[in-house]
């Protein structure tokens, strides 16, 4: 064995293993709040559907489900003012309506962990995610 090299290895293990396990920490870390977007623009969606079916009129159907959106997406700690809600009624000229389908889209721009506001960078630095679910009236629906 050199004299000269002697303790190196630890030293490049360090080194080898910073360089390697920094990259892996944060891979994990976007990919979980990737994951928990996902699972509130999906929760979201289909609650939303659900109560949106369920009012008596279609004004209390709104409040209902964006209260649901608003409610879904702070389950993830996802702020709930940069989504956009979209609701879809086919089968009635108005809705909700017996025997009508109601479809309500979410999306949201989440952004990447650790990525500074500066510079306008977390619009840049943001995956959008977006979720659709379907419900249908009953058909014993009666509304006002």
């Amino acid at each position: 064995m050199f004299r000269g090299e002697r303790g190196t290895a630890s030293l490049e293990f360090i080194t080898v293993g910073l360089i390697l396990l920094v990259p892996l920490v944060y891979l994990v870390l976007a990919l979980a709040a990737l994951q928990a977007g996902t699972l509130a623009v999906e929760g979201a969606a289909r609650q939303a559907a659900r109560v949106y079916v369920q009012a008596p009129n279609q004004e209390e159907a709104a409040i209902r489900a964006g209260r649901a959106v608003e409610f879904g997406l702070a389950d993830y700690g996802v702020d709930s003012s940069a989504a956009t809600v979209a609701v879809h009624c086919t089968g009635a000229p108005a809705c909700p309506a017996r025997n009508a389908t109601v479809t309500v889209t979410v999306r949201v721009a989440i952004p990447l962990p650790l990525v500074p506001d500066v510079l306008d960078l977390s619009t840049g630095a943001s995956v959008p995610v977006e979720s659709t679910a379907t419900q249908r009236v009953s058909r014993f629906w009666t509304g006002q």
